[in-house]
C-alpha cells in the first residue's frame, strides 16, 4: 500500500511516500479503508524522539476515517462497507496510509451528515477536550471556566463543549484569532501576547478567579493558570503537570486532574478503552446536529503532511488540518 514514511526517529520533516506493506485485522479488530486522517501536534512530537515500540519505517497518524475493509474473528458490530472514525494507538502504525487498523470496541460509525474529513478532525483534539469536560471536571460545580487556546484543536473543542453546557466561557488567543474563538461560543477572549492574563481573568470575574482551567499549552502554563483558580478550583492539565508547589497545601485547596488520552490503549481497562467510542459517537451526534464544529480548516494531499506538521509545530495553524487519503 502507499503510506508516508517515517524513516527513524526526529526525520519527521522528511518523510516521503513508499510503498508499505498493508497490514491486516486480527481478533477483534477490523481493516479500515484510509479516506482522511487528521494532523495533530503529537505527531511531530512522538516522531522527534521515537517509541520503543515501533520499527522503522513507521507511519504515524493517529486520527483515522475510512471505510471498514475487513472484520477480525469475533467482531459482529461491524460490516464491510461501514463508516468508521477512531483514535489510534500510538504504539502501532497509523492512518497516514491507504490502510489502517483498529480494535473493533474502540471505533465510531461516522454519521451520513458528517464527511470523512469533518470526522477525522476529531478524535486527538475533540476527545482529549471532551475527556477534560466531561469526564474530569465536575460541571455541576462549574461557573466560569478559562481554556487555554481557543484557536487550536483542544481549545477549539474546548470552548464549544464548555459552551454547549451552559458556562461562562474565557479563552486565550492571539489578537488576529479573536473573531474566530468568539465563534466557537467564547464570551471572553484574552490576548496572551499584550494582556496581562492575571489581570484581565481577575477583572472578569470581581476578583474570585475562575473555577476551572483546561491547558493544552505547556507546563509553564499550567503553572501560572494555578494562579487563576478561585478556590476549590480544577486545573485540567494536558501538556505537562504544574509545579505543584506553587500552591500551599490547606489554602486554596485546588483539584488537579491529569488528561492522557491515549493512555486508555495500553490500560488493560476495558471500559477505558471502549470510551473511546463513546466519546466519539456523543461528539459526532453533535457534529450532525450542527452544535458542534469540526472546525476543519485546511485539506491536503498525503504529500503535503510533513509541511504542514512543521507549521503546527510553529504554533501558527488555526483549528484543523486533514489529509484526504482516498
Amino acid at each position: 500500500m502507499k503510506a508516508l514514511l517515517l524513516q527513524d526517529k526526529g526525520l519527521w520533516k522528511e518523510m516521503q511516500i513508499g510503498d508499505a506493506e498493508a497490514p491486516s485485522c486480527g481478533a477483534g479488530e477490523i481493516l479500515v479503508e484510509v479516506h482522511a486522517a487528521g494532523l495533530n501536534p503529537v505527531d511531530y512530537k512522538t516522531a522527534t524522539g521515537g517509541n520503543p515500540r515501533w520499527t522503522y519505517p513507521h507511519i504515524l497518524g493517529l486520527d483515522v476515517a475510512g471505510v471498514v475493509a475487513e472484520t477480525g474473528e469475533g467482531v459482529s458490530q461491524w460490516e464491510k462497507g461501514d463508516r468508521v472514525v477512531y483514535h489510534g494507538d500510538l504504539t502501532k502504525p497509523g492512518g497516514f496510509a491507504e490502510y489502517g487498523v483498529a480494535y473493533a470496541d474502540r471505533v465510531s460509525r461516522i454519521p451520513d451528515g458528517v464527511t470523512f474529513e469533518a470526522a477525522a478532525a476529531l478524535p486527538t483534539a475533540g476527545y482529549t477536550a471532551y475527556q477534560a469536560l466531561h469526564r474530569k471536571l465536575p460541571l455541576e460545580r462549574v461557573e466560569t471556566i478559562l481554556i487555554h487556546g481557543g484557536a487550536g484543536g483542544v481549545g477549539g473543542f474546548g470552548v464549544q463543549l464548555a459552551k454547549l453546557a451552559g458556562k461562562r466561557v474565557i479563552s486565550t488567543a492571539s489578537a488576529h484569532n479573536h473573531e474566530y474563538v468568539r465563534s466557537l461560543g467564547a464570551d471572553e477572549v484574552i490576548d496572551y501576547r499584550t494582556e496581562n492574563i492575571y489581570e484581565r481573568v481577575m477583572a472578569l470575574t470581581g476578583g474570585r478567579g475562575v473555577d476551572a482551567v483546561v491547558d493544552a499549552v505547556s507546563r509553564t502554563s499550567a503553572s501560572e493558570s494555578l494562579d487563576l483558580l478561585a478556590f476549590m478550583g480544577h486545573l485540567v492539565y494536558i501538556a505537562g503537570p504544574p509545579d505543584f508547589t506553587r500552591i500551599k497545601t490547606f489554602s486554596k485547596v485546588v483539584s488537579y486532574h491529569e488528561i492522557a488520552l491515549g493512555a486508555a490503549h495500553g490500560s488493560g481497562d476495558p471500559r477505558a478503552e471502549h470510551d473511546l467510542a463513546v466519546i466519539g459517537d456523543a461528539m459526532l451526534a453533535l457534529m450532525e446536529q450542527g452544535k458542534l464544529s469540526s472546525q476543519l480548516q485546511e485539506v491536503i494531499t498525503l504529500e503535503e503532511v510533513p509541511q504542514a506538521l512543521i507549521r503546527l509545530s510553529e504554533r501558527h495553524v488555526q483549528g484543523k488540518i486533514v489529509a484526504r487519503i482516498k
